[in-house]
């Protein structure tokens, strides 16, 4: 019991998000939505003044984003906002293959319903999106479903793999905005997950996610390829 309690007192309780942690949720968001584009240059100094704060929290805030790989560090240059090349890209989504197929097979051993539902109503607002024409509601939503199907395999490993891996999918679904000829077809390839996994098929499950994820990763490397072409 006493070696127990000398190792209690050994910590202190934490009431609240650290400083660097705050930091760290501003600029992962800064790169998943694009007000830090790739390839930018962090300037420690203009960011300290901007969040009011010493170099101290944000140094640590910035190495954990490297840590996750948001972030890469030049020798003698300073830090920058993660470019994502043709096989940074082909790695990201294989990586979500296997990720989002162990998710969904999870959700169809237990049968979870609940989990179905939610998938349903996700793309239910997908498909309303896709007929207004509001591109940016529909890759939110298609964030939204993703974030959706691993959460409901209750895995904290895979969702915490798969939290890391959302911010460079969105850095990519910035690109690929307006590269389906028809939206519906985004919708159409969410639902075949959705059903998929509704109808306890793990193999028809596996086919949706590998061919969604095909079709997406083949528009943008096309659509990269294009753009160092013209460059």
């Amino acid at each position: 019991m006493e070696n127990q309690m000398s190792t209690a007192r050994q910590f202190r309780r934490v009431n609240r998000e650290s400083t660097a942690g705050l930091i760290t949720r501003q600029l992962r968001e800064g790169i998943m939505y694009g007000s830090l584009t790739p390839g930018t240059q962090l300037s420690e100094t203009a960011l300290a003044q901007q969040f009011g704060v010493s170099r101290g929290p944000l140094r640590e805030a910035m190495q954990r984003l490297v840590q996750e790989g948001l972030l890469r560090a030049e020798p003698n240059r300073g830090l920058f906002v993660k470019e994502l090349d043709e096989a940074g890209i082909r790695d990201l989504y294989a990586a979500r293959i296997a990720i989002e197929a162990a998710a969904g097979r999870l959700i169809i051993s237990r049968q979870d319903q609940g989990a179905v539902n939610r998938l349903r109503t996700i793309y239910a607002k997908m498909q309303t999106a896709a007929e207004a024409g509001d591109l940016e509601a529909l890759s939110d939503t298609d964030l939204e479903f993703h974030t959706a199907l691993v959460a409901g395999s209750h895995s904290p490993r895979l969702q915490r793999m798969h939290r890391t891996l959302m911010v460079e999918t969105r850095m990519c679904l910035t690109a690929l905005q307006g590269t389906y000829q028809v939206p519906e077809e985004q919708v159409a390839e969410h639902r075949r997950i959705g059903e998929a996994i509704a109808a306890g098929d793990a193999e028809a499950l596996v086919e949706a996610v590998e061919t969604h994820m095909q079709e997406a990763l083949d528009r943008l490397v096309s659509s990269d390829t294009a753009e160092r072409a013209t460059a």
